[in-house]
């Protein structure tokens, strides 16, 4: 089955369309639950809300070629939504204005998905570290806690997260001619 063969079947609800773009995007889909959530019910949850979005709004797709993002942001609104709803509290990712601000103009552009592949690119300890501190909005104190190192410990991986993000977006904002 082709992709857009899927969508027009999803939009006219068909289940066959539906299990074969749910079985084509699990294993993306899943990990990016996985990696917010950090247990397997709670991803499961978030993911199957949001092939719920995903098959009540496709009719709003408007290009068949940018589904897999298009679902990943409705993923990453169901993840937030799932998580306010357990904590009373989400985070997004806001960058900290510097005295160099010859980026801010491309900070625009990004989308979460390209915050999201940036973050990926971060050493594990540090990434986790990042996610919950800047998405999640936990404290050091309560970092420390989940993840049994210091705070001290927690600050340095955050630290080291945001020196590796700044390098990591330099760089993006200089290929993709945001950098005059």
């Amino acid at each position: 089955m082709l992709i857009e063969e899927a969508i027009k079947g999803c939009i006219n609800n068909d289940r066959r369309s539906q299990e074969w773009l749910y079985r084509q995007y699990f294993n993306a889909m899943v990990s990016m639950c996985k990696r917010y959530t950090k247990d397997n019910d709670e991803a499961t949850i978030c993911m199957n809300n949001g092939f719920l979005k995903v098959f009540k709004n496709i009719h709003q797709l408007e290009k068949p070629s940018s589904l897999g993002a298009w679902m990943r942001r409705i993923m990453y609104n169901s993840i937030s939504d799932h998580l306010r709803s357990k904590t009373g509290r989400v985070r997004f990712l806001e960058f900290e204005s510097s005295s160099n601000t010859k980026y801010n103009d491309g900070y625009q552009g990004l989308l979460e998905e390209d915050i999201l592949t940036m973050i990926d690119q971060l050493p594990q300890k540090s990434g986790e570290v990042f996610i919950l501190y800047a998405i999640h909005g936990y404290k050091h104190k309560e970092i420390a806690k989940l993840k049994n190192i210091s705070e001290g410990t927690s600050k340095w991986h955050l630290a080291e997260a945001r020196k590796k993000l700044q390098s990591i977006l330099a760089n993006y904002m200089k290929e993709n001619r945001y950098v005059g």
